[in-house]
């Protein structure tokens, strides 16, 4: 196969791969949206396990962005949990695959992006910023219960499956 050829092929590759995450995250928040702990001070979201995926490719950086903004518009949130969840998610893709090479640290930059972003948007829509941290651990809770417990169990999941997705 010619590089010309090979490139094109692994660009194809991606986008497919980010589509399917993108999807994923958005079926996995919107089948979930009707449990009680998944909304609201208390953020359980299912799909934030997902957020190891870039660990295994960079494609799932923009699939779960693209899965977040979905899943928040789909689930009516509001305009300002719509574009600042959408950037912590980015961000806390970004920093997983920036931290690749250390796999106990995979789960790390979503839960923090999630619990500094999160409160202060809760807050000002609440109106009430003296909450702010009582946010950051309700939010931070749900972080480490939903990305970090469940995104390593799906980790090491995923890497006994073996090389199926590449770095």
């Amino acid at each position: 196969m010619k590089k010309k050829d090979q490139a094109k092929h692994i660009s194809t590759k991606g986008i497919v791969a980010g589509a399917l995450i993108a999807a994923l995250y958005t079926v996995l928040t919107y089948a979930t949206s009707f449990i009680p702990t998944v909304g609201g001070v208390f953020q359980f979201r299912i799909a934030e396990a997902l957020t190891v995926l870039p660990y295994f490719t960079a494609a799932a950086i923009p699939g779960l962005s693209i899965g977040c903004l979905l899943a928040n518009i789909l689930t009516g949130a509001g305009i300002y949990d719509v574009i600042f969840g959408t950037l912590a998610t980015l961000i806390g893709a970004i920093g997983t695959w920036a931290l690749k090479k250390h796999r106990w640290l995979a789960t790390v930059p979503p839960i923090l992006a999630n619990t500094i972003i999160m409160p202060f948007v809760i807050a000002y829509v609440s109106r009430l910023p003296e909450s702010i941290p009582f946010f950051a651990f309700s939010v931070g809770l749900g972080e480490v219960v939903c990305c970090g417990l469940l995104g390593m169990l799906l980790l090491f999941a995923l890497e006994k499956r073996g090389a199926f997705m590449k770095k």
